[in-house]
């Protein structure tokens, strides 16, 4: 079998995360399972690796923060997205938090749909190697 590798990648500190990672985590895990269901069939297995920051990673680059490679890229580079960061909250400090610009929308919360577009992406590549 072959296999689509979605990695994740948050802020995790004491225990403790940012709305934005909490709710881009359930995103992920919606767009693994759909993923998993739909590519099985093509003889593609999902396979989902989380990776915390701690606060003084995070410090050094926020960026790392909330990021999502599909097949070792970014998310951003298979959607046509691009990379920002704004505010965020206490738990993030006076650092800002990564967000993605798709269209002309400012998404601080990557949705399942968008996750999984990339990965059918990646899935076609995977299937013309």
């Amino acid at each position: 079998m072959k296999t689509l590798s979605i990695t994740w990648q948050r802020l995790l500190d004491d225990g403790k995360t940012c709305p934005r990672c909490g709710s881009t985590e359930i995103e992920v895990e919606k767009a693994v399972a759909l993923l998993t269901q739909s590519l099985a069939p093509l003889g593609i297995t999902v396979v989902l690796a989380k990776s915390d920051l701690n606060a003084e990673q995070f410090a050094k680059d926020t960026l790392q923060s909330n990021r999502i490679q599909i097949d070792g890229k970014l998310l951003e580079e298979w959607i046509g997205g691009e990379t920002g960061q704004s505010q965020c909250c206490e738990v993030c400090g006076p650092n800002d938090c990564r967000t993605m610009t798709v269209e002309s929308e400012v998404l601080e919360v990557i949705p399942a749909e968008l996750i999984v577009k990339a990965g059918l992406l990646a899935a076609a590549q995977i299937l013309s190697r």
